[in-house]
């Protein structure tokens, strides 16, 4: 009877997480079709007008679009279950692959900064009319709502590769501000500082992939996931016969913590018993903190 409960235990908790992968996945996909619709109307519209800066914010829009795809991969991988080589499961895929829209993040900064200096060298005045503004003002308006909806969406499914992907769109939104107001200064006969604000926005990308970055390698390093670990010990030492508790450690991802915790019992104690508890104390836990996954206790006797 046990074994059948926890088997269909295991079946919800499978079709629980199918679930979650579908959620993100539709965003993704969500967000891939706009960011590739808006990337077409700059690099269409910047190549017929050869207005250098929003054909380079075109681009810029096409790496969303990159970063939507390397998403995708990712989650494919993170949501495999359990094997024989991945006992813990590949959640962390999906942070490793957060990586990769930190990498193109670095790689664009360069990009731009690169054709800043160019242009400062080589000055171009683009043809600029009514069209350009009414141009990058839809694309900003649709980037805006697209950035707003994939963080809200990942903060609520709580994913790493939404969020991460959330903030390299919030960098394209600064971009499109900054060619914006290049435009604007470009009609008032001071095209100098188009190239100079290029560079001011590259370092405001740059910033976002560095924290996207600090924000993966915390996890992939194994940083402390919970610093305050007092509500884990104070669901322990609330399970009968449990005389103390410590040692205790976490790691792991926001929506996938792994705990580890040393329990003192009675050295007196059968086998049978400590077992039990040891159970109590995984079900307590992960009952209490839902975001905690997997559970190690390390029974100890404890003497006088």
């Amino acid at each position: 009877m046990q074994y059948k409960l926890n088997e269909y235990i295991i079946n919800l908790m499978e079709i629980s997480l199918q679930e979650h992968h579908n959620r993100v996945k539709r965003v993704l996909l969500i967000t891939l079709a706009l960011n590739w619709l808006v990337a077409l109307a700059k690099i269409a519209y910047g190549a017929s007008s050869h207005c250098t800066s929003i054909l380079a914010d075109g681009f810029h829009s096409l790496s969303d679009g990159a970063s939507n795809i390397i998403g995708l991969i990712g989650l494919r991988l993170a949501y495999q279950p359990k094997d024989k080589d991945h006992p813990y499961g590949h959640k962390k895929y999906e942070t490793f692959f957060s990586l990769g829209i930190a990498i193109l993040l670095f790689i664009l900064a360069l990009g731009l900064t690169h054709n800043a200096i160019e242009k400062i060298k080589n000055p171009i005045t683009p043809k600029i009319d009514i069209r350009s503004f009414i141009i990058m003002l839809l694309t900003l308006a649709t980037n805006i709502w697209v950035m707003r909806y994939e963080h809200k969406k990942g903060k609520a499914l709580k994913s790493d590769i939404l969020i991460s992907d959330a903030l390299h769109t919030k960098a394209d939104i600064l971009t499109s501000i900054s060619v914006i107001i290049a435009l604007i200064i470009i009609k008032l006969g001071m095209p100098i500082l188009d190239p100079i604000a290029t560079i001011i926005i590259s370092l405001f990308i740059a910033y976002a992939g560095l924290k996207i970055a600090k924000e993966s390698s915390i996890i992939l390093c194994d940083t402390v996931a919970i610093s305050d670990v007092k509500k884990i010990e104070d669901i322990v030492l609330e399970i009968k016969g449990v005389q103390a508790c410590h040692k205790i450690r976490t790691r792991g991802r926001p929506d996938d913590i792994h705990v580890d915790l040393h329990v003192q019992v009675s050295g007196n104690m059968h086998i049978n018993n400590a077992h039990k508890i040891s159970y109590a104390i995984e079900e307590a836990i992960k009952k209490g903190i839902p975001e905690i996954t997997d559970v190690v206790v390390h029974m100890e006797p404890k003497n006088g």
